[in-house]
């Protein structure tokens, strides 16, 4: 019986790497209400879209609409006495005295008039960007103290995506990326498809975890079409690099107590029983740290049918011939 034989090969690859992430919108608020009052108006719906600026609740303004018409009755007044001192004073049949008082009045009324605009405006909850309302957590007529919960609202234009990373993929992909350039990376959604759109790492946090050994990335996605929602979960896919590394086919190896072997062909032709460390997986290839070298020759195929120190007939095949022929390529 004849059996096939390869060698280890040494190239350049890429392994994808693949972290759990959490997707966040870049702006995640919570709108509350800011008077005490009944909810009058809902001027939108769960889930739409709204524009900034863009009226979203009223809180019932009649009291805060009565005390801004009564500040505003008080204020013309306050004027109408400072402009008839003013002109006594002209004719210095008042004292300044008298005119500074009647001014800090008229001053002290506009300051009034104000405060009770603001309040009337607080009746009035806008969006204060673009984006998306969540669902309600009150209901028309429901009575609010200042404070309560109502919605929120998230601008998922772009998307920030938090990853963890461990110590010495980190120190490993600050070796690679330098020179202030951006790390781009892809996202796996939950349905299994790649996102259309590739993102970049803008940030790295401070601190590592000291009960993980990890120190969490944040990538930033565009999201043109507004796919991608606060709160979602996915895979981020890194791609990295390896530099004349050793390659050998998954299907060459077998495992004995979680330990990788393979079967090395020496010069009489016998097969060896060697193990070996995989430092990288990709589809269909193994991309081994210790035990081989591309002098070696290993058995690919009919594993089960041989023995450590079996003497065997075998026919070479070069190693890129057989790695042409693997789903990796042919797909």
């Amino acid at each position: 019986m004849q059996f096939l034989v390869t060698s280890p090969v040494k190239m350049d690859t890429a392994i994808t790497r693949e972290y759990v992430c959490q997707i966040h919108a870049i702006s995640h608020i919570e709108l509350r209400a800011l008077e005490r009052g009944y909810l009058q108006n809902i001027f939108v719906d769960e889930g739409q879209f709204v524009k900034e600026g863009q009226l979203l609740f009223r809180i019932m303004p009649r009291i805060y609409e009565a005390e801004q018409q009564k500040a505003q009755a008080e204020a013309r007044v306050a004027e109408i006495e400072y402009q008839n001192t003013k002109r006594l004073a002209d004719s210095n049949i008042v004292s300044q005295n008298e005119l500074a008082m009647a001014k800090a009045k008229y001053d002290k009324a506009k300051a009034e008039l104000a405060l009770k605009q603001v309040h009337l405006q607080f009746t009035e909850i806008r969006a204060p960007f673009d984006g998306i309302i969540d669902r309600f957590h009150v209901r028309l007529g429901s009575l609010l103290d200042e404070g309560d919960l109502i919605s929120t609202l998230s601008d998922n234009n772009k998307m920030w995506v938090y990853f963890n990373v461990s110590e010495s993929e980190y120190l490993d992909y600050k070796e690679r990326v330098k020179d202030n350039s951006l790390l781009q990376v892809h996202l796996l959604m939950a349905n299994n498809k790649v996102f259309e759109y590739p993102g970049v790492v803008e940030t790295i946090e401070a601190d590592f975890n000291n009960e993980t050994g990890n120190i969490p990335f944040r990538a930033t996605f565009p999201n043109p079409q507004r796919l991608l929602r606060h709160g979602e979960t996915g895979s981020i896919l890194v791609e990295v690099p390896l530099k004349n590394v050793i390659v050998i086919p998954q299907k060459a190896t077998f495992e004995i107590l979680d330990k990788k072997y393979v079967f090395v062909v020496d010069k009489d032709n016998k097969v060896r029983q060697r193990q070996v460390t995989v430092s990288a997986e990709m589809s269909d290839l193994y991309v081994i740290g210790t035990g081989l070298d591309t002098g070696d020759k290993i058995l690919l195929e009919g594993l089960r049918k041989v023995k450590e120190g079996d003497k065997i007939q075998f026919k070479y095949q070069e190693p890129m011939s057989v790695i042409s022929h693997l789903k990796l390529f042919t797909e």
